[in-house]
């Protein structure tokens, strides 16, 4: 289905048992990032969650899921901030489907910023970073639709948006991103024959043709795999404009997803190059094959990730 941090200081993420820290000057932070002063430290890639991945729990559950799992950064899916019985449900009825929108209309009429920033507050309780917020803009979207999603972005306390979007709503969507100064990262999916979905490296140049500099890339590599498109020659040619990356496994050929380690996304690959060139951009796992369990799936691509980034 993300590049900054709130006003506190990132927890250590512990790679193959090195406590890294982030770099200086990332793109990722709206007030910067503060580097402890030890000659010796050494710079690591931010290892976080497409809270997606968690959407068989409630927010307090995948809080307590990411901390055991000793994740400290995530994307917060739009799901875990909206109510959780409004959500779209696999079999739901057209008349389920009907009542929920209205519903959630409604509560997006209404919803509070105090809401938000008391969700952002289970945050930084848990000790975890919220490094974006997911929120979808579509073309038949209200402004006041949109508004909000950046209104809720801002509550939360990060500058980055990313959005499973269209490529024409990008102009109405690029005024707000420069009213609140919020980058947004347009995210891929595998719809290549459809121009206005962001799937090619076609797409993603007209989703920001025209626009600001807050209109960047949420590159899903899994999905650019499966379009049969080269995640790693993507992300060398625009690294500067990505302001995360969703790690996720898929064969080519519109092929499924798989563990970690067994598509042909190039996981390894991308996760090496951001960590041997310092780039600033955070790598969120997006869990959406169909595994085991999902604590279980979880561990076994973090597992992956510290492996690829020890050797």
């Amino acid at each position: 289905m993300s590049n900054r941090m709130t006003r506190r200081e990132w927890g250590a993420l512990t790679l193959s048992g090195i406590a890294g820290l982030l770099l200086p000057g990332c793109s990722a932070s709206k007030q910067g990032v503060k580097v402890a002063a030890k000659a010796n430290a050494l710079p690591h890639v931010i290892i976080g969650a497409q809270t997606w991945s968690f959407k068989d729990r409630s927010l307090d559950e995948a809080l307590l899921a990411m901390n055991e799992l000793e994740i400290k950064s995530c994307e917060l899916w739009q799901g875990h901030v909206e109510p959780r019985n409004l959500q779209w449900q696999a079999n739901q009825t057209p008349q389920d489907a009907k009542r929920k929108n209205e519903e959630l209309k409604k509560w997006r009429d209404t919803v509070n910023m105090d809401e938000i920033k008391a969700i952002r507050s289970k945050f930084d309780k848990a000790g975890i970073t919220i490094q974006a917020y997911n929120g979808s803009f579509k073309d038949k979207a209200t402004d006041a639709e949109i508004d909000l999603i950046f209104r809720i972005a801002e509550a939360l306390g990060t500058d980055t948006l990313t959005t499973s979007a269209t490529v024409n709503v990008m102009k109405r969507v690029d005024p707000f991103a420069r009213k609140y100064k919020i980058k947004v990262g347009m995210h891929n999916h595998s719809h290549s024959e459809n121009p206005n979905e962001f799937a090619t490296p076609d797409s993603f140049a007209r989703g920001m043709a025209g626009n600001s500099e807050y209109i960047r890339v949420n590159l899903d590599i899994g999905h650019f795999t499966a379009a049969n498109f080269d995640a790693v020659e993507y992300l060398k040619n625009n690294h500067e404009k990505i302001v995360c990356v969703h790690l996720k496994d898929r064969k080519k050929n519109q092929g499924m997803g798989t563990p970690f380690g067994e598509g042909d996304a190039p996981i390894a690959e991308v996760l090496r190059l951001i960590r041997d060139n310092k780039w600033p951009i955070p790598a969120n796992i997006e869990y959406e094959y169909k595994g085991t369990d999902t604590m279980v799936e979880m561990r076994k691509n973090l597992d992956y990730c510290h492996k690829v980034l020890a050797s």
